[in-house]
């Protein structure tokens, strides 16, 4: 079975696309070194949205996305197929990333100079990483 999937990666199949997207959450996820239930949960919401699956093949993708994270020490193989998606779509996966930074209540150096250079490879600009990067702090205030 893990030699299909190898396969299929090297084709580009739309599932080796999400894996690399999935992988580049988990990415940020650790950067901080402290990967928690809060940013996996959060992650897994976002690849039962993505893929539409069930929360048991969300988890499964998860497992496949941290075995590829831990095979690359480049965020450039993650953001490669991303840049490929509309903008919006763009936009959105950085305020996930904003999310799962903010998921422990503050937000480190480490952690904004990574999603500063997401932004860079993704093409979004300052302004919008820092209207999401507003609106997802002020949802964490309502709570």
């Amino acid at each position: 079975m893990l030699k299909n999937f190898f396969k299929k990666s090297k084709k580009n199949s739309p599932d080796d696309e999400n894996i690399l997207i999935i992988a580049l959450l988990i990415h940020a996820a650790k950067i901080d070194e402290n990967y928690t239930d809060s940013e996996k949960k959060i992650i897994i919401n976002t690849i039962i949205q993505l893929k539409k699956v069930d929360s048991i093949e969300a988890e499964k993708l998860l497992k496949f996305a941290e075995e590829k994270e831990k095979e690359s020490n480049q965020i450039i193989g993650f953001t490669k197929e991303i840049k490929k998606y509309s903008y919006e779509f763009r936009l959105k996966i950085i305020e996930i990333i904003w999310k799962i930074v903010y998921s422990d209540g503050t937000s480190d150096s480490y952690e904004s100079s990574l999603i500063r250079r997401i932004c860079g490879l993704l093409y979004i600009s300052d302004k919008d990483n820092g209207i999401i990067k507003t609106k997802i702090q002020n949802q964490l205030k309502k709570i």
